[in-house]
């Protein structure tokens, strides 16, 4: 892979951390231990664990927000020590719970922040501005609002924008959607995952929250008090295959539900649709593990799944669901 500084262009970029600790004065107990884990380039990995697990600390060692005392972070194989701490900010998108926008500025100033201070031309700055906005699902007139008239859930959207706005390579999220109410919080989730299929990037995202993280995550680390890491894998088979009794506590007893969840009707295989039998029908969108529900609700052991056009798809049963599983 070609070396490239952060920030140089819109191509997703690997992220290595290499045996890293990090010691925060007066305390015993290190914050970070010896973290080794790759994310590789275009992957959302979510960093969840319990309280002073040191998620948020690890996030910001990427960033140098947060300076560490042993290992190495390389982004695209560089060290994040062999950039300027300044530079190297400027070429990662930040997104915090609070979003931090600036009450005095419009969205589109605020939008335009990174890019003003890279010096980009003002007619470049206008169009990234404008194009941002709609991607993010706002209004084009909501570039000139400033953000005590927008709703908690659009100053999300503006400051997700304002991190893409330089279109860097790696997006940090430091529980960006944990102020939110539920549905907000669940549009936000899926708009993120939507963005990022159209647009990949290297995420790493901070949660607390194990189906957030199930829901958002190419990959999970899964942190324990001290910064240890304890598993690092796919939602799916951190799910089949908890690697220790910390981490089956951690996901709950559900995790077969859970990992239906996984998967949506449109992308399993289904069964023939049967004459003379009249299931209940869901969007080919709907999870497995929601049309498990409804089978349940209905006392019925199969669904049809509809596609977008009103066709019939096919079927699923309660038997290929449980076949999921195995």
């Amino acid at each position: 892979m070609a070396e490239r500084r952060a920030g140089d262009g819109s191509a997703a970029a690997e992220i290595v951390f290499r045996d890293v600790t990090k010691r925060y004065p007066g305390r015993e107990t290190a914050a970070v231990q010896h973290l080794s884990l790759t994310v590789p380039a275009g992957d959302i990995c979510m960093l969840v664990g319990p309280s002073g697990a040191g998620k948020t600390t690890a996030m910001k060692l990427v960033n140098r927000l947060i300076d560490f005392d042993e290992g190495d972070i390389t982004i695209d194989g560089r060290s994040v020590r062999d950039l300027d701490a300044t530079e190297l900010r400027r070429g990662i998108g930040y997104v915090i719970q609070q979003v931090g926008l600036f009450p005095h500025m419009t969205v589109g100033d605020n939008v335009a922040v990174v890019p003003k201070l890279l010096g980009w031309p003002k007619s470049r700055i206008r169009d990234r501005v404008a194009e941002l906005i709609e991607l993010v699902g706002l209004e084009a007139g909501d570039g000139d609002r400033y953000p005590s008239q927008l709703s908690g859930g659009q100053r999300q959207r503006v400051g997700l924008a304002r991190a893409l706005a330089a279109d860097p390579p790696v997006l940090l999220m430091d529980e960006p959607f944990g102020a939110l109410d539920p549905i907000t919080r669940a549009r936000l989730q899926q708009e993120l995952r939507r963005l990022h299929a159209r647009i990949p990037k290297t995420v790493i995202f901070v949660t607390h929250d194990i189906d957030e993280a199930i829901t958002m995550g190419d990959r999970i680390a899964i942190l324990r008090e001290g910064g240890m890491l304890v598993q690092y894998d796919t939602p799916d088979a951190i799910l089949a295959r908890p690697a220790d009794e910390f981490v089956a506590q951690f996901i709950g007893e559900d995790r077969a539900l859970r990992r239906l969840a996984l998967h949506r009707l449109g992308d399993v295989d289904l069964d023939p649709v049967e004459p003379d039998v009249d299931p209940p029908s869901v969007p080919a969108s709907t999870t497995v593990r929601n049309a498990v529900s409804l089978m349940v609700e209905t006392g019925c052991d199969r669904v049809l799944a509809v596609g977008d056009g009103g066709e019939l798809l096919g079927t699923l049963t309660l038997r290929r669901a449980t076949e999921l599983l195995r």
